[in-house]
């Protein structure tokens, strides 16, 4: 079959590289401009882009799928199918309908649930054991179009962002492959509609939101640590100042002294060192504590938290988030 790709982050290219192995030919690549990324500041492609251009495929990176000149382009292709995966913007109407068999795309999570543009992290945040990936028949509404196909994947303990990430794209790559391997021996596809009384919402990641809350139980600010990586990254303030929390571990009460659990102990204060780990954080709760073992203070790069608190960054008796 002759396939258009739209696609831009990391996220999408092992879907991409699955097709280019394929029997199946795909025609062009549809991804978004090229910004300026990095500390250095330099006007570079998407990982999308990058890839393409290694394998000799035609790149569209219209400012707007919305043209008349974009359709144009797109239909003279005359693809069969689109396969878009987290390519960046809203398709319209006119691009849906212009592949023979409609736009194929691969969202993060087992829809209805987690609708948007955040759904692994918000599944990571929420406490979620499991999620997924689906293939959906994309109409014009916001991640609502009929599914097709679904693969469920366990959320594990030490999961952030990232690392489930990595494993949904691959999931996804693999059963778009299946999928597409029916559409092209049958020439057409099952679907299931969604359950509207049982769809989630996903949101946007802001940075605000990643703002520790201290009185929060230990569990809940552990998620929103591992589900704030690799972007924004959970943080707190310390005498005025912002530094992120990039790694945390559940920490047992006996591993720090009866008095931090003193009705004086505020959520937020370290009550403890924890030799070659990390400090300890008084959480919400009648016995919350939570183990930092890396931080990113401002100015510096990442470090281990007991190299933190071995040059003076932190204390025991300090409080976070003052």
């Amino acid at each position: 079959m002759r396939i258009v790709f739209f696609g831009s982050p990391e996220f999408a290219v092992p879907t991409l590289k699955t097709l280019l192995g394929s029997s199946h030919e795909v025609v062009a690549v549809v991804t978004q401009p090229d910004k300026v990324r990095g500390r250095g500041r330099k006007v570079s492609p998407t990982p999308v882009k990058a890839l393409a251009e290694d394998h000799g495929i035609p790149v569209l990176q219209p400012t707007s799928v919305r043209t008349d000149e974009f359709l144009k382009e797109l239909k003279a292709l005359e693809p069969d199918v689109a396969v878009v995966v987290a390519y960046g913007k809203i398709v319209p109407k006119s691009v849906l309908e212009t592949p023979v068999h409609g736009c194929l795309n691969i969202h993060a999570s087992l829809l209805p649930a987690y609708r948007g543009a955040g759904p692994i992290q918000w599944a990571i945040i929420n406490g979620e054991t499991t999620t997924g990936v689906s293939i959906m028949q994309m109409d014009e509404g916001m991640d609502t179009g009929p599914v097709v196909a679904m693969k469920e994947v366990d959320i594990l303990e030490d999961d952030d962002a990232v690392s489930l990430a990595n494993l949904l794209a691959h999931e996804g790559a693999s059963l778009m492959e299946e999928v597409l391997e029916t559409l092209e021996s049958s020439g057409r596809l099952e679907s299931t509609p969604q359950d509207e009384s049982k769809a989630t919402h996903a949101p946007l990641i802001k940075r605000e939101m990643a703002r520790i809350n201290w009185d929060s139980p230990t569990e809940k600010i552990i998620w929103r640590v591992r589900g704030f990586m690799p972007w924004p990254k959970a943080y707190t303030t310390h005498k005025d100042t912002e530094f992120k929390i990039t790694g945390v571990d559940a920490c047992h009460p006996d591993w720090v002294p009866a008095s931090a659990f003193r009705k004086e102990v505020p959520p937020g204060m370290v009550v403890e060192i924890i030799k070659g780990r990390g400090f300890v954080v008084r959480t919400g709760g009648e016995k919350g504590v939570l183990l930092v073992t890396r931080v990113l203070p401002p100015g510096k790069g990442e470090m281990g938290a007991i190299d933190f608190v071995n040059g003076g960054g932190i204390a025991i008796g300090d409080r976070l988030g003052d």
